[in-house]
């Protein structure tokens, strides 16, 4: 059991999943705020043993090194390397602190807000853009970049709608292409071949630049659900410029550039389509507790 676990701001769990984490320490310290900095972070851990937190704040070797006595730190968000993560666990490890992260808690929210924007779009329930006639998802050239946990639920949807699906991933996953019935294609000849792409990419690759967008000619959609842009962004903005490109993404940092949403061809709701229904909460909740359990247990 932990001494104190401080958490450090808000972590998005279920009220009854945070009743449950006083059997795992004597004392519970829950911020509802973000912490404005690093002074403020280290005064609100203190002398605590363990750490919960979300994405919105950042744990660096400067906090590690004023806190001395964390054991664990928990990350109620994704964990997809350490390159990319907002705790430095290489420095983390060096100081004998556990760092534990969660993944796959809510992809299936991306998966349905796809197909909600691209139903709509293509029947044109509000206006029909893409073509004269309404269309069906049923044989749309689809490409899928990227094929982790997200990527691999889009393209499974697709295909139950019946769409043409490709995907093009750094590694090739041919026990996937199986089971989807699915074709792999180099980056270029997906993107030269598909009428909609959709990136499911990890934080901070940057992969389509003015070679891929050159490709990418005549009617065209562009889904983004990576944690930030995925492409490069001036010839991104380029073609943009063509009436007949189209662009949907779910949080404002999709884009690049937020001005663009100004523009008649693209598309955002504005918020994150994964991780924010209740479901997601629930099995957020679950995979940080089962952490925390797993370390006790060790």
């Amino acid at each position: 059991m932990f001494k104190k676990l401080v958490i450090i701001e808000p972590i998005n769990m279920l009220d009854f999943h945070l009743k449950e984490l006083n059997k795992y320490a004597l004392e519970i310290n829950y911020f509802k705020d973000i912490p404005i900095n690093d002074e403020e972070i280290i005064k609100r851990i203190n002398d605590a043993d363990a750490v919960l937190l979300s994405y919105t704040s950042k744990i660096d070797s400067y906090v590690l090194e004023n806190c001395p006595n964390i054991k664990y730190i928990g990350m109620c968000c994704s964990l997809y390397s350490y390159e990319s993560a907002n705790v430095d666990i290489k420095y983390a490890n060096l100081k004998g602190i556990v760092v534990k992260g969660i993944r796959d808690y809510g992809d299936e929210g991306v998966a349905e807000y796809i197909i909600h924007e691209l139903v709509e779009f293509l029947q044109g329930y509000k206006e029909l853009k893409w073509d004269t006639y309404p269309h069906e998802i049923t044989n749309l050239k689809c490409g899928v970049i990227g094929l982790g946990t997200s990527g691999t639920l889009i393209a499974k949807t697709l295909k139950f709608f019946k769409a043409d699906v490709s995907y093009y991933s750094r590694t090739r996953k041919e026990n996937i292409e199986e089971e989807l019935k699915i074709s792999y294609k180099d980056l270029n000849k997906l993107c030269q071949d598909s009428e909609a792409i959709f990136l499911a990419l990890n934080k901070n690759v940057l992969l389509l630049d003015k070679e891929q967008f050159d490709l990418m000619n005549g009617k065209r959609i562009l889904f983004n659900t990576s944690i930030g842009p995925g492409f490069k962004q001036e010839p991104f903005e380029l073609w943009l410029n063509d009436k007949n490109h189209f662009f949907f993404g779910d949080t404002m940092p999709t884009i690049g550039n937020p001005d663009l949403w100004q523009l008649p061809n693209t598309y955002t709701i504005n918020r994150s389509s994964g991780g924010k229904s209740y479901e997601a909460y629930y099995r957020l909740g679950e995979k940080v507790i089962n952490n925390i359990k797993e370390y006790l247990h060790n």
